[in-house]
């Protein structure tokens, strides 16, 4: 295997950049997963590792050798896109094994290699089918194997999974997840699905207008956001966002004021901002509580500081009110609830994601006024520029108390 790295690589059409000057470190035998919006450049990028595109400017390295000069079929790569493109006249055997018959390779070294892919995919029962006799599912491994049989130095994938439906994509991403760990090849997958991104990439690259937002683990982008783009586009349901003021900061908490004229507090450290600057405060859906006003004593409701006590929690909680809205829909997906708050001074509906308990949410009636609550720990903070304030927060994987 090899590894892949990048340096000041960029993409121009005439007057048009594409990819505006990428860095990026690709180590063997990591799978790496490039995420983006659509015509954000991800694919264009791939492309030019492969040697699809030709390289404007900068430095491509694969295995330590540049490559920016060699052609597509020298460079080790095996790329599987999101059309199957297999030939419907052949087997899947005979699919699956020829690029090695046009590069002459043994008839007996074919069939080996073949078989081994199709041990490794389980679609050894399928070697003498055509395609029209495959699932979308089946078909999506036969173009995997093939490039498995090339025994590539880097695999490329390009939305593999895009023409599957919900239930193949989760399965087909299980596979793909298995396939790395047994073959330990470096594998680099294009996704506009984040979901995609989280599960399947050891290394993610967040893409925006043809240059990287941030690079990450899925654990670190999720849990700190560099800023506004990679925030709103890791996350489902996506973090909510809503305009504030800046009033104030003590002891590391920042207070700000919302359109509603709510006051509340985040863990983030706003030292470098004048009182009165405008920011953004994010929370993500499940970090979220809502309570029914005039139900629930909002003592054991609000949030709690870093650090404190349960009493003295309880005791300062009280003196908050929260975020004050109205609820206007609530989604049910099973074991967990969608609930959307209309607050004040906010455009888009605040969404929060709820667990039910014994098969209940106990969600007030639509149309009510509640109050949303949470951890200032588990909320962000976000300048006029869209950068990420410094902040002590809480792991993504520990709820709401």
């Amino acid at each position: 295997m090899a590894s892949v790295r990048l340096r000041g690589i960029r993409k121009q059409y005439g007057d048009n950049p594409v990819i505006k000057g990428v860095d990026l470190d690709i180590e063997d035998g990591q799978f790496v997963v490039f995420v983006g919006p659509s015509g954000c450049g991800k694919s264009t990028l791939l492309r030019m590792i492969a040697g699809l595109e030709d390289i404007s400017d900068g430095t491509l390295e694969l295995g330590g050798v540049v490559s920016n000069g060699i052609e597509p079929a020298q460079r080790g790569i095996a790329m599987v896109f999101q059309s199957y493109a297999l030939y419907p006249h052949m087997t899947v055997a005979e699919n699956m094994g020829f690029a090695l018959k046009l590069a002459k390779v043994p008839k007996a070294e074919i069939q080996e290699r073949v078989a081994r892919a199709a041990e490794i995919l389980q679609i050894g029962h399928l070697l003498e089918r055509k395609p029209k006799a495959l699932s979308g599912g089946q078909r999506q491994r036969v173009a995997i194997g093939r490039a498995i049989v090339r025994k590539p130095e880097v695999f490329l994938f390009d939305e593999p999974l895009s023409n599957l439906d919900a239930a193949l994509r989760a399965q087909t991403r299980v596979e793909l997840a298995r396939l790395h760990r047994e073959l330990g090849a470096t594998m680099i997958y294009v996704t506009h699905d984040q979901v995609e991104a989280m599960t399947l990439g050891q290394k993610i690259v967040v893409f925006n207008g043809g240059h990287i937002e941030q690079t990450g683990t899925p654990l670190e982008l999720y849990e700190r956001p560099a800023n506004l783009f990679v925030a709103s586009f890791l996350g489902s349901p996506r973090m909510n966002f809503l305009k504030a003021g800046l009033v104030g900061e003590r002891e590391h908490l920042a207070s700000v004021r919302l359109p509603s004229g709510a006051t509340v507090e985040v863990a983030a450290d706003a030292g470098r901002m004048q009182v009165g600057a405008g920011v953004t405060l994010g929370v993500r859906p499940e970090h979220l509580r809502l309570a029914h006003v005039g139900t629930i004593d909002p003592r054991l409701e609000l949030s709690a500081e870093p650090g404190s006590s349960p009493g003295r929690e309880r005791r300062k909680e009280g003196r908050r009110e929260g975020i004050p809205g109205t609820l206007n829909l609530v989604e049910y997906l099973g074991d967990v609830a969608l609930a959307y708050v209309q607050v004040a001074g906010v455009d888009e509906m605040v969404s929060v994601k709820i667990h039910g308990s014994h098969g209940g949410f106990g969600l007030p009636a639509l149309g009510s006024e509640v109050r949303l609550t949470f951890d200032p720990r588990q909320a962000y903070l976000f300048d006029e520029a869209g950068k990420a304030l410094p902040g002590a927060h809480a792991p993504a994987a520990v709820p709401a108390a």
